[in-house]
């Protein structure tokens, strides 16, 4: 197994291309950033792309207040990065615009301290749990 053929999450858990997972992403802090609409269609709509561009193969999702639950299956890299990163760093810039346009004062809910970076929508931490069968 190549590095560039599966993504070690903070869990110490690996996903591989071409399986299927049971897949959940916390909003970071718990924070019910996915209740509004206009939030719920960023996900749905990078959703889409995803699988539009043939990155993945969603077998379902539930958007929640504050994480999504995915069955899904990442079947090729999107340039460098898993489709999950993809999705991720998409879903992230536009929620974050969307606070900023609106001045939104919870944005300072996702502040961090981390070199990388200021905010983070997403917690690091994201669950993947294989599934074998159907």
């Amino acid at each position: 197994m190549s590095a560039k053929d599966y993504y070690k999450t903070h869990r110490n858990l690996y996903t591989k291309l071409n399986e299927v997972y049971f897949f959940t992403i916390t909003v970071n802090n718990c924070q019910h950033l996915l209740q509004l609409e206009e939030n719920k269609t960023i996900v749905v709509d990078s959703l889409r792309w995803l699988l539009q561009k043939g990155l993945v193969k969603i077998s379902g999702y539930v958007i929640m207040p504050n994480h999504i639950h995915l069955m899904w299956e990442q079947l090729q890299m999107n340039g460098k990065e898993f489709p999950k990163n993809s999705f991720e760093n998409f879903t992230a810039k536009l929620l974050f615009r969307n606070m900023k346009e609106n001045n939104d004062a919870a944005l300072k809910n996702y502040e961090v301290a981390a070199r990388d970076c200021q905010y983070n929508v997403w917690q690091r931490d994201p669950l993947a749990i294989k599934i074998f069968n159907r």
